[in-house]
């Protein structure tokens, strides 16, 4: 056992070094994502919600979009938001172009979103998945990334058993649990690595365990078989034959009778807000609805209704899904902190700044002790 630990040790050791600097990206792009949704929803509070004008009758859909379209000429719409509430603008978004808030009465725009806001957190979000990386190097910046926050979760995994006392005394225990004052800077940075390590350490192996969920394909497969579901097909892009992209005129942001499937989608469940992404392909409208019915706050059913008659073409609801899905939808939100609420979120946040620290003290460890090595190592070869 003293040979294995010690192998765990500088495996783990070894993890963080060449894994550091990315894990703390990671880190600390976490930490400042971790309430992006709250604080855009603070920043745009003015702009989402409106004053119903008396006796006033909603426009269509097709006209709400067409009035965002007209304030940002060029941009192409991918989504259009409505909410089951009277008072809320319709939101019309453009992709990494932006947004519009609509207003469903009038048309009148109230706003094209808290745009530097949405821009840090996109530039975090950037860091935090791409390493910031564009274009073709995308792909390398985010499997950068993910082979890091896999590294990660086994940092966090193999330093709970290095941390683990030898002796199970209160002595031995209560050294590596609590804060002490320190004489030296190894020593602090031994004692922080330990405290902070073992009270984060829970939280960081379910942030990272399902960051490698949402990560790797393999990782999301392992969930229908451990379940007992069918691995799902992967899903292959829409294309023309000859494998150019379809003719504009069968891509068409909303079809001309889009607000008979609109209204299909209004009727067939009680919602509390629908998604109905663009464009319209294959004279399908595809919407993803939000039931308000579920322990899970984030479920979000499926439905597809035939753009030309209104006809339901399928209803996939969150609570007829089978396990794995379910499941993946949990990893999704678990892993930003949203599942638990602002309660978890700042226990994520908490974890992630936690998670910086473990970095520049084990970083700091290593060269410490690398340092040591160097003098012994100049003092046996003076001896010699």
């Amino acid at each position: 056992m003293k040979r294995f630990r010690k192998v765990i040790f500088w495996m783990h050791l070894i993890s963080g070094v060449v894994a550091g600097i990315f894990i703390f990206i990671m880190c600390v792009t976490g930490a400042l994502l971790s309430f992006e949704k709250n604080i855009i929803a603070f920043a745009e509070r003015d702009m989402s919600q409106i004053v119903v004008p008396a006796d006033a009758a909603r426009l269509s859909t097709g006209e709400i979009v067409a009035r965002a379209v007209e304030a940002r000429p060029g941009a192409k719409p991918s989504a259009v938001a409505l909410q089951n509430d009277p008072r809320a603008a319709v939101l019309v978004s453009f992709g990494r172009d932006g947004q519009v808030y609509v207003d469903p009465y009038t048309g009148a725009i109230t706003g094209e979103g808290a745009t530097g806001v949405r821009s840090f957190f996109r530039t975090m979000t950037d860091w935090h998945r791409w390493l910031a990386l564009s274009g073709e190097n995308r792909q390398i910046g985010k499997s950068i990334m993910d082979a890091a926050n896999f590294l990660f979760l086994f940092l966090a995994v193999s330093g709970v058993y290095i941390w683990f006392p030898r002796h199970w005394t209160r002595k031995h225990f209560g050294a590596v649990l609590w804060f002490r004052r320190t004489t030296s800077g190894k020593a602090r940075d031994f004692n922080w690595h330990n405290v902070i390590g073992f009270w984060c350490s829970l939280v960081l192996i379910i942030l990272t365990l399902t960051g490698v969920i949402i990560s790797y394909q393999w990782a999301s497969n392992l969930l229908y078989t451990l379940t007992g579901n069918e691995v799902p097909r992967p899903q292959q892009q829409q294309s023309a034959p000859g494998g150019t992209k379809a003719p504009e005129e069968q891509k068409s942001a909303l079809p001309e009778n889009i607000e008979a499937a609109v209204r299909t989608a209004e009727n067939h469940t009680s919602w509390k807000s629908l998604s109905l992404r663009l464009p319209v392909t294959k004279d399908e409208a595809v919407f993803t609805v939000d039931e308000g019915i579920y322990w899970n706050i984030f479920a979000r059913s499926t439905l597809t209704v035939d753009a030309k008659t209104g006809a339901v073409v399928k209803w996939e609801p969150y609570g007829e899904q089978n396990a794995a899905r379910q499941l993946r939808s949990w990893a999704r939100f678990t892993h930003t902190g949203e599942t638990g609420g602002f309660i978890g979120q700042l226990i994520g946040c908490i974890a992630c700044l936690g998670g910086a620290v473990l970095v520049w003290t084990g970083i700091s460890l290593a060269l410490r002790r690398f340092a040591g090595w160097r003098r012994r190592t100049a003092v046996a070869e003076i001896s010699e």
